[in-house]
């Protein structure tokens, strides 16, 4: 059941990068048909076609290889200001030139009869922008709508009131940077949850009269009651039991807001005296209000951005980890590859033991994580990214804007072949690290835990 298991992960995680690859292009269809664009293809991958059917003018297809997708709009690319869009001929002498050249006639070539006011480079510059991020905006709306469902149907996996473990003493050494939460040795007192009876599985439902869900209220309400006493309700086989703890006074490592130790100029650890109770707390789902949902997305986007600064670094870490350099930074970035591999370990059972619920939240998490990544690259400034049209359209909005403003002629559309070369570049590139992260996940994975 293992093998059924993992392969029935592996075919879940490719049915959602399917279905966010197509809900992006189907971001870009509707509104450029909308707007009068002919658009002659709509395919999910690349390479060898799978499946397709005409719909109307529109070839729709699956092809081989699911690393992305593409709408087929005619006249991407205008004809150079003043020139005949019927009579362009290929003028240049160096292969690149002959490239841009081609590229821009085959452009004109896809126009028939009849369709000369149905091109992408006619539409206004703010039609341009719309049919260019309505892409990555689809993938950042089904990011919200997965997020929404983990947080408020789910739950958010933190640590909640149901006791995991129940210590039996209360550390006196001093805490070192080392081991911030030293361990028991002979001759220590009694831990004050011991001495109260509460056991492991227990959970705590209220504090001194007051109802709480989450561990942190617990042990704001233990830090701050050092040396004194807490009256604790405790649900156990489904019955409430009163529990009254002397919490004991104890000396622990300080903490910045970011949980890091904190330490001196010289290296000493920063302490301070706290209440301490003697139990550990389990790992559950909580469920939030939806109101908490926008700004977990603020923060998933701001660190997603983040992330890609550090693509380039990352993809030395890869090389390295494939040559035998180093080993897979687990940090570090995988291909569909990797992460239909990872869906296959979680519905497997692989990363250790799972409930149904963890393993829904984890396999909607990996469908998340791709819809962010996916949303943020394609924004990025550069041919053939989404991010760089709009760049190109927004280009032609202000020379367009100052030329009117100082009288002079309409200088026209933007050339968008003039960034072929750019284009061709970052395909290029993008292609390799594509490669190398579908060879790197394939001999050596990254390992989860």
């Amino acid at each position: 059941m293992t093998t059924v298991y993992y392969l029935l992960g592996i075919l879940v995680v490719v049915v959602g990068i399917g279905v966010s690859i197509a809900l992006h292009e189907l971001g870009h269809l509707v509104p450029a048909k909308r707007f009068g664009v002919k658009c002659t293809q709509f395919m999910i991958g690349f390479g060898p076609t799978i499946w397709a059917r005409t719909k109307g003018e529109t070839e729709v297809g699956i092809k081989a290889i699911p690393l992305g997708g593409y709408v087929r709009m005619i006249g991407m690319i205008a004809p150079r200001a003043g020139e005949d869009p019927t009579s362009l001929r290929t003028m240049s002498t160096s292969r690149m030139g002959t490239l841009v050249d081609q590229a821009r006639k085959d452009s004109m070539d896809e126009i028939a009869p009849g369709d000369e006011n149905r091109v992408f480079y006619k539409l206004s510059v703010p039609k341009k922008v719309v049919v260019m991020l309505g892409g990555p905006l689809m993938n950042l709306v089904l990011a919200f709508v997965v997020l929404t469902v983990l947080m408020t149907g789910i739950g958010v996996q933190q640590p909640v009131p149901t006791l995991s473990t129940v210590a039996e003493c209360v550390p006196t050494s001093a805490p070192t940077a080392a081991k911030p939460f030293p361990d028991c040795v002979v001759g220590d007192p009694k831990a004050p949850a011991a001495m109260a009876g509460l056991q492991a599985g227990d959970t705590v439902v209220e504090v001194s009269g007051q109802p709480v869900q989450r561990w942190a209220e617990v042990t704001e309400r233990i830090r701050a009651a050092r040396g004194g006493t807490l009256d604790f309700v405790v649900e156990r086989s489904g019955t409430l039991i009163p529990v009254t703890a002397q919490i004991a006074a104890v000396t622990r490592a300080a903490y910045t807001e970011q949980g890091l130790v904190q330490v001196t100029a010289d290296g000493a650890v920063v302490t301070e005296t706290v209440g301490y109770l003697g139990a550990s707390a389990s790992i559950g789902f909580i469920r939030e209000p939806i109101t908490e949902v926008p700004a977990a997305m603020g923060r998933m986007l701001s660190q997603t951005a983040t992330v890609l600064l550090t693509v380039p670094e990352k993809m030395v870490g890869v090389y390295q980890a494939v040559t035998g350099q180093a080993e897979r930074d687990p940090e570090g970035p995988i291909s569909v590859v990797g992460v239909a591999r990872v869906g296959g370990e979680i519905a497997s059972g692989q990363l250790g033991p799972e409930s149904p619920q963890s393993i829904a939240f984890k396999m909607l998490w990996l469908l998340f994580g791709l819809n962010i990544a996916l949303f943020m690259f394609n924004l990025l400034p550069l041919l053939p990214l989404d991010g760089g049209q709009v760049v190109g359209a927004l280009w032609e909005g202000l020379k367009r804007t100052g030329a009117r403003l100082l009288g002079r002629p309409d200088p026209g559309y933007v050339d968008v072949a003039k960034g072929l070369p750019i284009a061709y570049a970052v395909s290029t590139l993008l292609i390799a690290m594509t490669i190398l992260l579908v060879y790197a996940d394939l001999v050596t994975p990254v390992k989860l835990s």
